[in-house]
């Protein structure tokens, strides 16, 4: 199992989360869009999330600004952290709105609250888990999702569920983490998302 854990961090890693966000949204929606749409929403998220930031993260890392994926230490997150905020605020201002995808704006509005909270911290020197925050803020969306759409998702909320634990544990494993920053990260995932559901549900 310890072998195994570590796979976790990162499967689940913070910058495919939005993109699977995405993908439960389109697939709850799926009667509300074509195919062609759905593609295109879908790759707008990957693109902005998952493949800019990572030729960002290999410019970074060929200047020696980070040496790891997991951004390990609080001053390598510091310039990744301010990048997905302005990603996240273009997203939802350009691409993913209110009027046209509403429960994906909030949680990507959600993302957006939960990030700035997270870099706030890092100039106390704290180091909220970043993939606690990622996991919770999806587990909650999907809570959310199913309450507005009526849909009985017992299974994929119960695994959900069961891999914020996962996660957490492949955390602590790989000794990323205290207990006490998996804990800040989870209530900053889940907090936002929470207080957010009231515009939505």
């Amino acid at each position: 199992m310890k072998k195994i854990l570590p796979l976790f961090s990162y499967v689940f890693h913070p910058i495919f989360i939005p993109a699977m966000a995405t993908m439960f949204y389109l697939s709850f929606n799926d009667a509300e869009f074509v195919n062609q749409e759905q593609l295109f929403v879908f790759f707008q998220v990957l693109v902005v999330t998952v493949i800019l930031p990572s030729l960002v993260f290999l410019l970074l890392r060929t200047a020696g600004n980070i040496d790891s994926i997991m951004l390990a230490e609080v001053s390598q997150r510091k310039i990744p952290l301010i990048l997905h905020c302005f990603l996240l605020i273009l997203l939802v201002k350009k691409s993913i709105t209110i009027d046209r995808y509403p429960e994906l704006h909030f949680f990507l509005l959600g993302a957006l609250l939960s990030t700035i909270l997270a870099l706030i911290l890092l100039f106390a020197n704290i180091k909220a888990s970043l993939h606690m925050i990622a996991i919770s803020s999806l587990t909650v969306f999907i809570i959310g999702l199913s309450l507005h759409l009526q849909i009985q998702n017992t299974f994929t909320i119960a695994v959900l569920i069961l891999l914020n634990g996962f996660v957490a544990s492949s955390r602590l494993e790989m000794k990323a983490h205290t207990n006490k920053e998996l804990i800040i990260g989870f209530m900053f995932g889940a907090v936002p998302q929470l207080l957010l559901l009231v515009l939505w549900l």
